[in-house]
């Protein structure tokens, strides 16, 4: 791989981490603590959806979040030949 090539594909890397984590961020720290006492305000299953997002709904969010990257990374390393 190219030095230009290398640079491009830690480039796109870390642009998926830095969006998947400000996602993940958002959903445990702004939905779980920040935002709690409006989101409470709604149930969801019998739950407050603030309750709800501290206690699973970001565990539920970085599990999708990890799947996702796994699915990105999988296609960036077939972009670069980087996939045998």
């Amino acid at each position: 791989m190219s030095n230009k090539n290398l640079q491009d594909y830690w480039k796109t890397n870390l642009k998926y981490l830095a969006i998947l984590l400000s996602i993940w961020f958002v959903v445990s720290y702004g939905f779980g603590i920040i935002l709690v006492n409006e989101l409470n305000t709604i149930r969801l299953g019998g739950f407050k959806l603030g309750f709800w997002f501290a206690q699973q709904g970001s565990i539920y969010v970085f599990v999708v979040l990890i799947l996702v990257y796994i699915r990105l990374m999988n296609k960036l390393d077939k972009k670069y030949n980087l996939d045998k």
